[in-house]
This record gives C-alpha cells, structure tokens and sequence, in this order.
C-alpha cells in the first residue's frame, strides 16, 4: 500500500476554514492533528520540510502507546472501519499495533515495512518501538579526592500486553518521572503518524463526494506579509495563507525559497490553530510571541543562572541493546575546581546501528584551536584549517568520554560506523509567558518553551501534554464552552504542562559549591563555545558517515569498577594525574 507524499493540491477540498490547522507536523502537532480527527473535526497541517528527518531516538512512555489505542478506538466508533485506511495484508492499520504489539519483531525497521507487512522470511510480524530493558544509573562523582562509583540498576517499566484506551490522563510530572517502556526512532514514530494522516488524505480525496478530513501541505509554510500570509479579521481571528516551497542546500545549510508558478493558497480562518515548530519560530515571532530565560538554582552557592548545558553527540553503529544509561561524574579544570557533568547512552532492542551516546561538556571548556595551540593565533577563523582543529578538538574530548559511559578502549570506538556527530548541541531552557497569540491561535511544543532532553521531555511534554490539550478543547466545545472560555484553558494547559518539563529537569544542573570559580570567565567559554559551532535543524537531514566496523556484539552492563580505576577516558589523556579539591586540605594532586 503507497500513500502520497504531498497530497493533490489542485483539489482544494477540506482545505478552506478548517477546525485545527497545525502549523508545523512534528509530534505534538500530528498527535493534536489525530486527536481532532478523532473527535470528528477537519485538520489541516503544515510543513515546510517533508518527510520527517532522520534524528535522535526517545524513551518513550506508556501513555503515548496507551494515546495511540485510544485514537485508534475513537476513529474505528466514529467512521467505521470502511473509513480508515488499511495495511499491505488488509489489517486496518492501527497506530498502536505498528507501534507495539506482544511477539512482533523490532530493530533495524522502517515504519513502511511494518505498515505494508514487508515481513521476513520467517514471516514474522513487525513493530518500530522496542523495549527499554535495562536502566543503569552510575554516580561517578569524586569523593575526598578520589574515585568512587555507586550503581543502581532501575527496574525497568512494565511493558503493556495491549493498549489500554482508557487509561487516564496522568498528571505531567508523573509521567516525567518514569521509568519508560519503550524506545523508538524519533523519525520512525512521527513517520507513523505522517503515513496515518496521509492515508486518511487520500482515501477522502478519492470519493469526489466527500470533505476530506485531513489535508497535509508539506514542503510548505506561512506565505510573507507581502502576499497575506497572516491577515487580521474585524473579530480579530487570524486568517492563513502558505505558499509552496523549493529546498536547496545553500553553501553547507538547507534554504527554502518559494516555488516557482505555484499559487499563494488561501486556508480561511480556523477554529484553532496551533503553531509548534521548533524553539525558533518564525510564525510565532510574527505575532510577538517571546521566549525568555528561564533561571535555575544550580545549588553550588551562586545566585540563580539561566538554564544552560552543551553536550557533544554521536551516532555510534553498535548494539547497546534496549538500554538507558545515565552517569554523573566529575571533572576538575586546571585550577581543581570541580564540575559536574552528565552522560548518557541511548540503545534500540535488536538494532546494532542504534547507540547514542551524549556527553556533556564541563563549563570550563572552549574547544578553541588557539587555546589548544593547533593554530597560531592570528589564523583565519573561516578557514578549514580552523574548523579541522575544532573539529579534532570536539573528537577527542567525544572519545575520551565515549570510553568512560561505554567503559570500552578508546581504540576500539574509533573503528565503530557512525552517522552523527560528533556534534555540539546545546541546551538553553527558555519559555513564554502566555501561551496563546490570536483570538483564534496558540504555540505549543518546544516553540512554546523547553526543558532538559535528559528525562525524554521533549517528546513526554509536546505528544503526552500539549496534544491532550488539544484534545481537551474540544471536549469542552462539545460541551457547549465558548471558543473564547476554551482556548484560554488550552492556553494554561500548555503553560502548566511546560513548567513541569522544566521543573522535571532542574536537577540536571546542580553543580558542587565551588567558592573559586569565575562566573564571567564561565560565561566566556560559553559563548566561545557557542561562537565555533552550534546545531542547526538542517543537520538531522544531512548524514556525515565515517566508515567503519558494525559493531553487533551486545554491549554489556557497566562495570562495579570507577573509570579512573580502569584507566579509561579523561583522567588518562590528562598524564594519569588529577588535580582535586579537598573539602579541608585546599589543592592537592593524587594518583589515579
């Protein structure tokens, strides 16, 4: 079975005045986009980039398996199943099944092969979520100057024989809490949905008689304020216009520019629109929509400081196998000032190409060829010469800490494939104050505000928070609430819903009291860090392979033994030496 990809945009019906219009389809849209189908409204989405990208995977909790179940539920009592689109072998095609089913197969898959039952040859059935079967938790933190290891194994979350459609909306920070089910490819899972969306599409586009009740314009955006593209109404709802878009990758970045002879198309006025694409929208900006700081107490003695970590990321081609594992440990610049920093390694059961692994960086550090002495200090910073230094500084410090979380020889990760990274990516925590910017209009996702990615947040709080939300405010309008009444609500809901994201993750940057450190000097590298390199969205479309062996052999549990004990990482590279801080004795240097 073959859905298109961008729908027939001569046709135009269900296109005009929709009930939701999601401006932007990545998890919380398409999930909101489902919600409203499934509650009997016509949905129309919006998406400058395709298809889904290639990008990270997610620990995955139960009530977005137990979400599925229920909109596949919702659909199958509303439109019967003669209305819903089906799979290769006649199946209806249900999200949760693809997602998770007892006894079907998961690894390397894509969601085509499980939603056209392209099975093997031993004929077993597909899915694309795995489970999450080991948590390991590894304090590496330095006590009295030395070494010290305290390792906890999580039990792991019960997996669900089946979806529960009436499973309860749990409070946010619960489901942030964990422990999670599943793991599963970002892209394979927003794909499922993309695919769901677009059969529903064509099946309406196919009877000439009948609204559609889904219409999907990617590779489109909000057309410029030249040709409409957002236009007041006298009540004050916003009106939409897009126009098509051709991508080209323009020197080393992806551009978008609009497509030659395609018309600007008028999408009416919604009922409630949504607009989550990303941290920095340019559609929320237009209506003023602002994000500020958000300040944590990083309990080490100072005053409150914005929310901020760099971590550096790669795609190792290796089976860690259906794990999660986090480790804190601790690192001391050259003046003994300890550091706090957090690592974590993310599997996929069955998959060998599947091992994400993120270090963080410890504030003190710059990555700055100059500093390092690579290059003389009046070097041409747009110069290859430049960026290679950067780019073997940012190899070293990834490998060196590779060793340590994977507790592997540095020389064997090197001969490992990968196909990300490495990669600095930022976290910087910011918010807005009120989410809704038209009578008629709100943000959400992490365009709305973002927490830390450690506890998986980034897809709890957009699919699991925000799309309820959605789902909410037409509960309320079946109710008989005004529009006014239940946008405002939507509105707080997406509020509360982000401030437990962020309260979630405020303990991933407490850092040790530390008297002698500098703060502006912190803020510096910061900002020289940012400076060299940061991560744009148009790198999840670009793969960057460095060729090398599959490594399938299951990775195995981490070790009773500290890194430093095995020789392994930082400590290593820094001559076997360590200059700690004592809490009595000041400064003091100790063999590892």
């Amino acid at each position: 079975m073959s859905f298109s990809t961008h729908g027939d945009h001569d046709d135009l019906r269900g296109v005009t005045d929709p009930d939701f219009l999601a401006l932007g389809l990545g998890g919380t849209n398409m999930m909101a986009m489902l919600w409203s189908v499934a509650m009997g409204r016509r949905a129309v989405g919006v998406e400058m980039r395709g298809d889904p990208s290639p990008g990270a995977s997610w620990n995955i909790a139960a009530d977005t398996y137990h979400q599925l179940g229920r909109i596949d539920r919702m659909m199958l009592e509303r439109y019967g199943d003669d209305r819903l689109p089906r799979r290769g072998d006649g199946r209806l095609l249900r999200l949760a099944e693809c997602f998770h089913k007892p006894g079907a197969v998961t690894g390397t898959i894509a969601v085509e092969e499980v939603i056209n039952c392209f099975f093997d040859f031993d004929d077993e059935e597909l899915k694309i979520a795995g489970d999450l079967e080991s948590i390991e938790h590894l304090d590496d933190r330095w006590v009295d100057g030395s070494p010290r290891r305290i390792r906890t194994l999580q039990p792991a979350a019960e997996v669900p024989d089946s979806p529960d459609p009436d499973f309860g909306d749990r409070d946010l920070a619960e489901v942030l809490k964990g422990p999670h089910p599943f793991q599963v490819s970002a892209a394979e899972l927003l794909t499922l949905m993309r695919r769901y969306l677009e059969a529903l599409e064509a099946m309406d586009l196919a009877d000439p008689e009948r609204t559609p009740r889904v219409r999907l314009f990617s590779e489109h955006r909000v057309a410029g304020e030249a040709d409409g593209g957002i236009e007041e109404m006298p009540d004050g709802r916003l009106r939409i216009r897009v126009e098509a878009l051709h991508e080209l990758d323009y020197r080393g970045t992806f551009a978008y520019v609009r497509k030659p002879g395609t018309p600007i198309i008028d999408l009416g006025v919604p009922e409630l629109f949504v607009i989550a694409q990303g941290p920095n929208s340019s559609d929320a900006a237009r209506l003023g929509f602002k994000r500020h700081e958000v300040e944590v107490d990083r309990r080490d003695g100072r005053p409150p400081v914005p929310a901020r970590a760099d971590f550096v990321a790669i795609l190792l081609s290796m089976h860690a196998t259906g794990r999660f594992r986090y480790r804190i440990a601790s690192e001391f610049d050259d003046d003994g000032n300890e550091y706090w920093v957090r690592q974590m390694l993310l599997g996929h059961e069955n998959d060998p190409e599947v091992g994400w692994v993120l270090v963080q960086v410890p504030d003190y550090l710059t990555f700055d060829p100059v500093a390092a002495g690579l290059v003389p200090a009046d070097a041409d910073t747009e110069s290859p010469e430049y960026f290679a230094a950067y780019q073997l500084l940012l190899k070293e410090f990834l490998l060196d800490r590779a060793e340590e979380i994977l507790e592997m020889p540095r020389q064997q990760i090197e001969k490992i494939n990968t196909f990300y990274g490495p990669k600095l990516v930022q976290v910087e925590e910011r918010a807005g104050t009120d989410a809704r910017v038209a009578v008629n209009g709100v943000v959400a996702g992490d365009t709305f505000g973002n927490g830390h990615f450690i506890n998986s947040g980034d897809s709890i709080t957009g699919m699991v928070g925000h799309s309820r939300e959605v789902r909410r405010y037409w509960e309320r309008r079946d109710e008989g609430v005004a529009p006014e009444q239940a946008i405002g609500e939507l509105a707080d809901g997406i509020r509360r819903d982000t401030q437990a994201w962020l309260d979630a993750g405020a303990v991933e940057f407490t850092q040790p009291v530390q008297p002698g450190i500098d703060p502006a000097k912190l803020d510096e590298a910061r900002r020289t860090r940012a400076r060299l390199a940061s991560l744009d969205l148009s790198d999840w479309n670009r793969l960057l392979v460095h060729a090398g062996r599959l490594h399938t052999d299951p990775l195995p549990p981490a070790g009773e033994l500290h890194p430093a004990d095995l020789g392994l990482g930082w400590t290593k590279r820094r001559g076997r030496r360590v200059v700690a801080l004592l809490p009595s004795a000041g400064h003091a240097e100790y063999e590892v």
